[in-house]
C-alpha cells in the first residue's frame, strides 16, 4: 500500500522539482515588499498591483511615507508618494518591479533605488488617462553616502507615437 501512494504522489513531486530547477516562484520564494503611503493614492495602489502583477507579495501601511522614507535613509530630494522596503532595500516612488528584481540579484552595497516625483509612464503612473504618453526619467541607485548613480534610465515617448 505505501508502494502505491508514493507512486501516485510522484509526479507531483515531480513537478515540485521541475518548478524549483526551471526558475519558477511559489508564495515561498516572492519577495516580500512592505509600503509606506496615502490612503488616498490612487497611482500608489496601481504601483502596488504592478509589483503583485511581477511576483511580489505586498503588505501595505496607509500611514502616510515621510517617517519611512526618513527611517530607510532616502534623503527628502529623491521624494515620492510612496516608500517601500524589501530585504535591507528602500524602494522609493514608482520603481519598476523588474528593476527591483535586478536589485535584490546583484545585492550593491546601497539603501536602495528612488524615482524622484512621479514620472508620467512609470508604474503607476501609467493609466489610461495619460494615454500612451511616457516622460524620460531614471532610477537611481542611492549609495550608502546618500549620493546617487542612475541605475536604469527609461526614454519619453508621445502619446502620438506608435
Amino acid at each position: 500500500m505505501q508502494k502505491r501512494s508514493f507512486l501516485k504522489a510522484l509526479p507531483v513531486f515531480v513537478a515540485g522539482a521541475q518548478l524549483v530547477l526551471s526558475g519558477g516562484t511559489s508564495a515561498q520564494t516572492r519577495p516580500f515588499v512592505e509600503v509606506w503611503k496615502d490612503p488616498e493614492c490612487g497611482c500608489c495602489k496601481d504601483w502596488v498591483k504592478h509589483l503583485e502583477d511581477n511576483g511580489f507579495d505586498v503588505r501595505v501601511n496607509d500611514s502616510g511615507n515621510t517617517a519611512a522614507r526618513a527611517r530607510l535613509g532616502i534623503p527628502a530630494r529623491l521624494g515620492s508618494c510612496h516608500t517601500g522596503q524589501v530585504g535591507v532595500y528602500a524602494i522609493e516612488g514608482h520603481v519598476p518591479a523588474g528593476d527591483i528584481q535586478r536589485l535584490l540579484a546583484q545585492r550593491p552595497k546601497a539603501i536602495g533605488l528612488a524615482v524622484p516625483g512621479m514620472p508620467v509612464g512609470s508604474p503607476g503612473m501609467d493609466g489610461p488617462i495619460y494615454g500612451k504618453r511616457k516622460d524620460a526619467y531614471d532610477v537611481l541607485l542611492v549609495k550608502p553616502d546618500g549620493s546617487t548613480s542612475i541605475f536604469k534610465s527609461y526614454p519619453s515617448k508621445s502619446s502620438s507615437s506608435s
